[in-house]
Formats: structure tokens, C-alpha cells, sequence
């Protein structure tokens, strides 16, 4: 669905935390905003619109996982090599660590339509990074002395 307030995209989905033992359903949301065009944000709980714990991953990184292994440190992401529709999301904080299976299909259609709302590689073209700097510097910016 596109949200017209903030342009972007959002998609429900269902990850599969990876446990010693078993896997257990996660309902998370994909999403994705024009204002953020570099990234894709990962809203984990039942009602995460609202109160989910969310995690920002590099929209080119993501797609990036989708074929190969990819990233360094907190985001880690790898195609599975047994099956076809499986992209591991690994991720550390502090506090611990989560191993979670998506469907690769889900992120691969997810990331298309990101898409259609910022082509890959336009992303800088939708930040009017000139506009914003214009306005700090204009009228003395950040420093008072007007220099």
C-alpha cells in the first residue's frame, strides 16, 4: 500500500525467528519512505505500526543479501543455499542477537516496489540535499556570528 502523507511503501510480513530448537512466527513490516530513501525499515510485534522494536537496514544492502552474503557487524544478511526462497537476516545489538528466515520472494517483490517510488541510484536526487544546506547557510546558519 502506498502511504500518501509520507511516500513510500509498507508490507506485512511473517519472519521466522531461528531458536536452538524450533523457529518461531514473527509478524514484522516492511517499509519504506521517500523522506529515508537509503533505507528499509523492519518493524518486528503484532502491532507493529505502533509500538514494534524497528531496525533500519541499507535498502542497496538488502538487496545486495538477496544474491550473496552481505553486510559487516549489526546486519548481516545470505541467501540460503538449499533453498530457493529463504534469505537469512542476522542481527546484533548489546543487548543480543536474532537469526531470523524470510521469504526471499517477499523482500525481493518488496524492494521492487521501492522501486517504482526511488529507482536505485536516484536516491540522492529525491533528498534536495542543496535546498537543505542552502537553508543552513542561509540568514548566519547554525552560527550566530553570521559568518
Amino acid at each position: 500500500m502506498i502511504n500518501r502523507a509520507t511516500p513510500g511503501y509498507t508490507r506485512p510480513t511473517t519472519l521466522h525467528l531461528v531458536g536452538p530448537q524450533s523457529w518461531t512466527e514473527v509478524p514484522a513490516l516492511l517499509g519504506y519512505e521517500v523522506s529515508d530513501p537509503f533505507a528499509v525499515r523492519i518493524t518486528f510485534g503484532d502491532n507493529a505500526e505502533e509500538d514494534g522494536i524497528s531496525w533500519l537496514v541499507g535498502r542497496d544492502l538488502l538487496r545486495a543479501g538477496l544474491e550473496r552474503p552481505a553486510g559487516e557487524g549489526d546486519v548481516r544478511l545470505w541467501p540460503s543455499r538449499t533453498s530457493g526462497d529463504v534469505l537469512f537476516l542476522h542481527l546484533r545489538a548489546p543487548s543480543g542477537e536474532a537469526l531470523f528466515e524470510a521469504s526471499r520472494a517477499t523482500v525481493a517483490g518488496f524492494l521492487q516496489l521501492t522501486a517504482s517510488v526511488v529507482p536505485f541510484g536516484e536516491e540522492s536526487s529525491v533528498l534536495e540535499v542543496d535546498g537543505e544546506l542552502a537553508a543552513l547557510l542561509s540568514n548566519g546558519g547554525a552560527d550566530p556570528t553570521g559568518r
